[in-house]
């Protein structure tokens, strides 16, 4: 069981949980992440450790809400518990003095970028951040970046804060303006870190992305987060996350990531059935989920049904 001992909301869906995890918390390098089940009936989800606290015992994660385990794990707050949670997981970030890094993020991918931007920074790199949103409200962890940057730009779909257009907008203007560039860091939306690859290609800068495929043990067992790098088959659990952008296949990325878009709509839907009516939907019987909280497996389990308890019955879905 893993404590929740912070929990708030950042964004719009997108909420920020410290959570006790004392190994984790030693442990952990930039850019490596974990692997967590809100109850132990639930899908597995990996999440980037933005930030740990060694001396807490503390690891931080940001979520978006934006599928049914996500949007069930925003739904808990300080004093709740998740099932469990194994990690550290991938390679850590490389990092070294390289001079100049720019680091770019893209909605949540601010949050996976700053750990990383950070750990550039304490090696002694020129460190420029680039943070995007869709509007202001979009916007997350601006302080927390400003204060490990030498520059900070940022820019938002609508023109609500900073500069109206996006990251890539700006970093075609530190390029025009003959800004030295050793290397790029970008991370968000799948169609950004490719724009992103096309505007730093033609100019030889190395870029580098963080892939957040579909992942399930997070070992090199499964094979479902394999990508194309280089015309060759990797593994983001163990060979990455992080990537030469140029050399990913960001095409068959993008295919392999939309392969059950269609069921996790449905379960979705189910979800969002229950929460709102009370009386679940029916779903399809992969594995039975505890009907009440006698039949509860573990305390977190029973935590979360005590919490929720017109929830349970979407269980009967499996994740």
């Amino acid at each position: 069981m893993f404590r929740i001992v912070e929990a708030r909301f950042l964004a719009p869906e997108v909420k920020l949980f410290r959570i006790e995890a004392p190994r984790i918390a030693r442990k952990r390098k930039a850019g490596q992440f974990v692997i967590l089940r809100v109850h132990d009936h639930g899908e597995r989800i990996p999440l980037t450790i933005a930030d740990s606290d060694p001396a807490a015992g503390t690891v931080t994660l940001v979520v978006q809400g934006v599928g049914k385990t996500t949007k069930m794990l925003n739904s808990l707050g300080a004093g709740d518990s998740i099932c469990d949670i194994v990690g550290p997981l991938g390679l850590p970030s490389h990092v070294e003095a390289v001079g100049t890094v720019v680091v770019i993020g893209g909605g949540l991918g601010t949050a996976i970028a700053y750990p990383t931007a950070k750990a550039f920074k304490e090696a002694g790199n020129r460190v420029i951040s680039v943070v995007g949103g869709r509007s202001r409200a979009f916007v997350i962890l601006e302080d927390e970046v400003r204060a490990i940057s030498d520059e900070l730009h940022v820019a938002t779909d609508d023109g609500s804060y900073g500069r109206k257009g996006f990251v890539t907008d700006v970093l075609n203007d530190l390029i025009a303006a003959g800004t030295r560039i050793d290397l790029v860091l970008a991370i968000g939306p799948i169609p950004m870190m490719r724009a992103i690859a096309e505007v730093t290609r033609p100019h030889g800068i190395k870029t580098v992305v963080s892939l957040n495929p579909i992942m399930v043990d997070g070992t090199g067992m499964c094979g479902g987060c394999r990508v194309i790098v280089g015309g060759k088959p990797q593994f983001a659990c163990v060979d990455g996350p992080e990537f030469d952008a140029h050399q990913v296949d960001f095409k068959i990325l993008t295919q392999r990531n939309a392969m059950y878009r269609d069921m996790e709509r449905a379960s979705l839907e189910r979800f969002q059935a229950a929460a709102e009516t009370g009386s679940p939907a029916p779903a399809p019987a992969v594995a039975d989920a505890p009907s009440s909280t006698a039949e509860c497996a573990s305390g977190g389990e029973c935590r979360f049904i005590q919490r929720v308890p017109e929830l349970a019955g979407v269980w009967k879905g499996g994740k």
